[in-house]
């Protein structure tokens, strides 16, 4: 992605985040990128456009990172684990991107569903290692697809987390939170087994 591009990806981030899609303007992108109208269409269509991309490459860089960690792991409560630390350090890194997420995924217009979408395909992803676990004998018998969306729900709380506090958050303090109220209660201790 080159220099503008990317100025225009973070500020339409900043501006969707705090102002919301709909009051977010074409021509207050281009003031607040300092660039013209013609320079903004030539790297982006429309405001849907430039939205699509922000969910597109949010979503693609979550499941990435989940990707490339949880391949190196061989047990499903340390993917889990990862799952949830990533999410936590995506929270600090990208709020942003995690307000639009949530603020866009309620609605029936086109730009909510595929909003939805995306997020859907991310919680699959999640849900996939929860069932692979319970196969597996490592995670407790459940509802994989309720398990993986409250996983996904870390992000949320995280977020609300963040803002309540109004400062900075400790991510491992926050994640190891996490572990012992979440993660630890999926783990099948060895006289279960």
């Amino acid at each position: 992605m080159n220099k503008t591009k990317r100025k225009i990806f973070e500020t339409s981030m900043k501006l969707f985040a705090e102002k919301g899609y709909d009051a977010t303007s074409i021509e207050e992108i281009t003031a607040n990128v300092g660039v013209a109208k013609g320079t903004l269409y030539y790297h982006f269509t429309s405001k849907e456009e430039i939205f699509n991309f922000l969910v597109e490459e949010g979503i693609k860089l979550m499941q990435n990172s989940i990707d490339i960690k949880t391949s190196k792991l061989n047990n499903y409560i340390d993917k889990l684990k990862a799952i949830v630390l990533i999410q936590i350090k995506v929270v600090v890194k990208y709020e942003n991107l995690i307000t639009i997420l949530l603020s866009q995924f309620w609605g029936k217009e086109a730009r909510n569903q595929k909003c939805k979408q995306h997020v859907y395909s991310y919680i699959s992803k999640i849900e996939q290692i929860v069932r692979d676990g319970i196969d597996k004998g490592e995670i407790k018998k459940g509802n994989p697809e309720a398990i993986a969306s409250e996983i996904y729900g870390l992000i949320c709380s995280a977020l609300v987390y963040k803002l309540r506090k109004e400062q900075n958050i400790d991510i491992m303090k926050l994640y190891q939170e996490f572990e012992q109220t979440v993660i630890n209660g999926l783990k099948i201790e060895k006289e279960e087994k």
